[in-house]
């Protein structure tokens, strides 16, 4: 499935048909999320109309006031009739008090019960967002930016939460206020409503068209803002580099660039959309100043009481207020379309392809018999890494992959754990296609150390039991005894429960390749991959690891990708690659007879 193509600041322009399509599009699958909470928002429609239409009430009830307070002033002015009665003016003061207090009591239970469900919402949204990137495959995060995604987890579901929690009860308050406002005019006095009405499609025509004009700009303001958090994000975790290289000045500039596009697409979008309250101000006011002057006639000529005009003017500032907050209030769904198009678009991505899991597959009794027959893949379907590569692994062998860089090494053994769809071929483990397995299990009998280590922020003692989670103290001591890296941690202040930072920076990376090292050790799986996994340490230190692997790789499958050629001299089988092809396969020895590619890298190294 192709992804949603944001489109340029050309396009943005001058294609309002598609722009209104992704509009509705995009509204009509965030309705969906919110179907699952249609109690509450029924509820909630229901307490907004409530505390709105009392609301509403009150200018009418006000009218009854002002009439009894007019007709008592004539009456004792003109001397035919008795003083005002001030008890009636307090009795429907009272009700028109208790209606303002009702409706501001319901109003608080409606908004405490809209801001539960948007964030009930927007909790959802982003559990259904990591889940989704477990689900993805590696070639989507290949093309994605880090930053972009991360905005979309964050600055994207944010967008949503506000929208719900102000739009939802601001929408239904300024929906039914027209409608009520409405039927009270009509009630006063039909002619001046008519005169009202006249605002409404000149407002419609005025909202839709600044709409066309400025969704564009929304959906770029988004797409710009997922690049700098991007930028943001490469600048920090690479921010030793950049010192080294002196590319401050580069990263700058690279930074406002698209600050200065985000800049520019902001502006555009909230200047656009903020022109709708001043024209709609005006048009009403305008609309307000004819309506006083029809009124003040009528009042004049006996056509209508001064409470009666009274409350018209307040019902009509109240028919326009409630038609601009809805400018509003579509204004604000312009950019909750575009983040919700963002945040879908991730949703809808393909995921890794999971194939049915068959009885037969004896996923707890695995030797680790490996077989790559006529494999052929590429990252890009016309770009192909691994060209009809073919091997045959027997259980407990050890297997190093050599090659020159590029070769296609690290590409095998992420083919081999189901990382990436081959092209082509098929890849077996005990005689079974690994699409027979479920991801789940077939990693679940992988261990494998990278050359690029990876800690997550917590103590020594969590780090390496994230290689097997149950597994008790003793065990986690003793793997580090294995790695070699037990005494240093002893040595540590804290010991075991010393905690490494956000960067994993203080440790060496020594040290960190070591405790990656030490968690493998605790899976104990059934096939190892180490793909480099003593780049980072001394060489002394290396030969005491190296024992360590022999003893952890005794009986088990292992794949060992190395440079360093005097590290897989013990090898059962060598692979050579090279443009993605196995060129020569052997023992050391047999490859150093042939005097071939082999041999030509040994002998390079020593």
């Amino acid at each position: 499935m192709s992804r949603h193509k944001l489109p340029s600041k050309s396009e943005s322009g001058n294609s309002s048909a598609k722009i209104s399509t992704n509009f509705v599009e995009s509204m009509k699958k965030l309705l969906e999320v919110l179907r699952g909470h249609r109690v509450s928002l029924i509820l909630i429609f229901v307490l907004a109309t409530v505390s709105t239409l009392l609301n509403v009430a009150g200018p009418m009830v006000m009218a009854r006031a002002t009439n009894e307070m007019v007709r008592g002033f004539l009456a004792v002015t003109r001397g035919n009739g008795g003083p005002i009665d001030f008890t009636l003016v307090a009795e429907i003061l009272l009700v028109m008090f208790s209606l303002y207090i009702s409706s501001w009591v319901i109003g608080i239970i409606e908004k405490s019960l809209t801001a539960k469900v948007a964030t009930k919402v927007c909790y959802d949204i982003r559990n259904r967002l990591i889940e989704k990137i477990h689900k993805l495959p590696l070639s989507y995060f290949n093309e994605q930016k880090k930053g972009d995604v991360l905005s979309r987890i964050t600055n994207d579901v944010d967008v949503i939460n506000t929208t719900l929690s102000q739009t939802i009860s601001d929408g239904v308050s300024a929906t039914v206020t027209v409608i009520g406002v409405l039927a009270m005019m009509i009630t006063i006095s039909f002619r001046m409503t008519l005169i009202a009405l006249v605002i409404v499609p000149v407002v419609g025509i005025i909202v839709s068209a600044i709409i066309k004009r400025s969704q564009g700009y929304f959906r770029n303001q988004q797409k710009f803002l997922g690049e700098l958090n991007g930028i943001i994000e490469e600048d920090f975790a690479g921010h030793n580099i950049i010192k080294l290289y002196n590319q401050e000045s580069k990263c700058i500039d690279d930074f406002n660039k698209t600050n200065d596009k985000l800049r520019k697409m902001s502006w555009k979008a909230e200047f656009i959309s903020g022109l709708m309250m001043p024209i709609m101000h005006i048009i009403s006011n305008i609309g307000y100043v004819i309506i006083c002057v029809v009124g003040v006639f009528l009042a004049s000529s006996g056509s209508l009481t001064v409470g009666g005009l009274q409350a018209f003017l307040q019902y009509v500032r109240r028919f326009t207020q409630p038609i601009a907050e809805i400018g509003t209030i579509m204004n604000e769904l312009q950019l909750t379309a575009a983040a919700s198009e963002r945040i879908f678009g991730l949703l809808e991505e393909d995921e890794i392809i999971h194939h049915s899991t068959k009885q037969d597959v004896p996923v707890d009794d695995i030797k680790g018999e490996v077989e790559f027959a006529n494999v052929k893949f590429g990252y890009d379907s016309d770009k192909i890494v691994i060209d009809d590569f073919s091997a045959s692994i027997g259980a407990g062998e050890k297997v190093a992959i050599v090659g020159p860089t590029g070769a296609g090494k690290t590409t095998i053994v992420k083919l081999l754990m189901g990382f990436y769809e081959l092209n082509a071929g098929s890849i077996s483990i005990d005689g079974h296609n690994i699409t027979d397995f479920s991801k789940e299990d077939l990693r679940d009998e992988f261990t494998i150390v990278l050359q690029d280590t990876w800690l997550f922020t917590g103590t020594i003692m969590e780090n390496i039991r994230y290689g097997r989670l149950d597994a008790t103290d003793e065990e986690v001591f003793a793997a580090a005894k294995a790695a070699q890296v037990d005494y240093f941690i002893r040595t540590l202040p804290d010991g075991y429960n010393t905690v490494i930072n956000e960067e994993a920076d203080n440790i060496s990376q020594g040290q960190k390749q070591l405790l990656t090292i030490a968690r493998a050790m605790l899976a104990n799986s059934s096939i190892l991959i180490l793909d480099e996994a003593t780049s980072s340490v001394d060489t002394r230190t290396e030969i005491r690891i190296q024992k360590a692997m022999d003893h952890l790789m005794h009986d088990k499958t292992s794949f060992v990708i190395a440079h360093r050629l005097s590290t897989i001299m013990d090898a059962d089988l060598i692979l050579v690659l090279k443009d993605g092809n196995v060129i020569e396969q052997g023992s050391h020895k047999e490859l150093l007879e042939k005097g071939g590619f082999y041999s030509e890298m040994f002998n390079s190294q020593f």
